[in-house]
């Protein structure tokens, strides 16, 4: 019977061999998710006050422009304090964009049934991304609708809400969204496109600007198509059905 008992020896060996490393296994799982947790919490917190000198999107539109052979890409970001960024381009982005923007939480609840509603129809789908969410994927994250990526979106769209005031949330975004091939930024969008600083847009120039939002490679704000130029007088409607500048003005610093 000593085979048998060599056989249980082995077989509790095992065991306990397999039970040492799930356990082992288990810990690096939970020190790499604790350390992912305190990384990106401390960096998001800081980005409070420290202006983002590049993005995720700005790095891999580099690196598309270089893997594609484009030697006359240039890329265009001037960042802009709150200040020096026109009243009229401020609220233009977000009639645009996200006009619950003040309230939300950071997901826009009411949009997000619309858009599943309009899914289940069969109707053609409408966006629901927040300002807040594009923030976090344009700062942090990769383009992409993978679960993954989704899930990161909305945990850095929390991080911000909860680190960041409203006012920090649409100063970061003014400064990153994508205006044109590789022009990122309002104030580059500005220079660019009217050769003046983004203080001294005027509400047109500012809607045409947030009209090409959308597509920001095929929408053009200089040389504005018939659907530009009527999506920018939308949205000078929606602005004036806003308030207005003032809209955005009392946000949270």
């Amino acid at each position: 019977m000593g085979w048998l008992a060599d056989h249980l020896l082995l077989r509790r060996w095992r065991t306990r061999t397999a039970l040492r490393l799930r356990r082992r296994a288990g810990c690096v799982i939970a020190a790499s998710l604790l350390g992912f947790v305190s990384l990106s919490a401390l960096a998001t917190l800081s980005l409070r006050w420290i202006d983002p000198p590049t993005s995720a999107y700005m790095l891999r539109d580099q690196r598309v422009a270089r893997l594609q052979g484009r030697d006359e890409y240039r890329l265009r970001h001037y960042w802009v304090d709150w200040e020096y960024i026109a009243p009229h381009a401020r609220v233009a982005v977000v009639a645009a964009e996200d006009q619950r923007f003040p309230w939300h939480p950071g997901f826009d609840l009411e949009s997000i049934a619309e858009a599943v509603h309009e899914r289940v129809k069969g109707e053609r789908k409408r966006g629901a991304s927040t300002i807040s969410q594009q923030v976090a994927k344009n700062l942090f994250l990769w383009p992409g609708r993978s679960f993954v990526r989704k899930g990161l979106e909305a945990y850095f769209t929390v991080l911000i809400e909860l680190f960041w005031p409203k006012q920090r949330v649409l100063e970061v975004y003014l400064n990153l969204a994508q205006f044109g091939d590789g022009i990122f930024g309002i104030e580059a969008a500005s220079i660019a496109y009217y050769g003046k600083s983004a203080a001294a847009l005027t509400p047109r120039e500012a809607a045409l600007l947030a009209a090409v939002l959308p597509n920001p490679i095929r929408l053009r704000a200089d040389r504005p198509s018939d659907y530009v130029q009527s999506r920018s007088d939308w949205i000078l409607a929606q602005v004036e059905m806003l308030g207005g500048p003032a809209y955005v003005r009392a946000l949270p610093e």
